[in-house]
């Protein structure tokens, strides 16, 4: 296995249990987490794609299910906010400390306020970035919500 990346160590540090997923990334995919699904063989309701977006003028951390979309008007709800917007990719890679393919709501250089599409809680457990292009984490809904302090919004267009 792959050594640690500064998610893993969050998980690690939290006592959480988890379990790692690698698969050869492509990164000319034209959808990211679609790719990694297909890849793992799993449903992409499960596997999660980390978006960075701003909400208002807080930049704030989106999961939602590789097969969907965030709607930034629910995002902006849910957030208190009155707009909200992607941020572009440079920008994403600067505050959080991983390059984009590879970004993990785990272990990013500054801890941001994290939303989760309500739907994914349902899985018995989610995957998401482990914190670099072709690995995954696998860990409860409950966990991710408790250790991040993440809020739960349906947030799809």
């Amino acid at each position: 296995m792959a050594k640690g990346t500064p998610a893993t160590s969050a998980l690690e540090k939290a006592g959480i249990a988890f379990n790692l997923h690698e698969y050869d990334y492509d990164p000319n995919a034209e959808r990211i987490g679609m790719q990694a699904a297909d890849a793992l063989g799993v449903s992409p309701s499960r596997l999660l794609k980390t978006l960075m977006a701003k909400a208002g003028g807080a930049v704030v951390c989106v999961l939602i299910a590789s097969d969907r979309e965030v709607s930034l008007k629910k995002l902006a709800a849910a957030a208190g906010a009155k707009d909200a917007a992607m941020l572009p990719a440079a920008e994403a890679e600067r505050i959080t400390g991983y390059h984009v393919g590879g970004i993990s709501p785990l272990g990013q250089r500054k801890r941001v306020r994290v939303f989760i599409d309500a739907p994914a809680l349902a899985h018995p457990t989610i995957i998401f970035n482990g914190g670099r292009r072709g690995l995954q984490i696998e860990i409860a809904p409950a966990e991710f919500v408790k250790l991040l302090g993440a809020t739960a919004a349906e947030i799809a267009s």
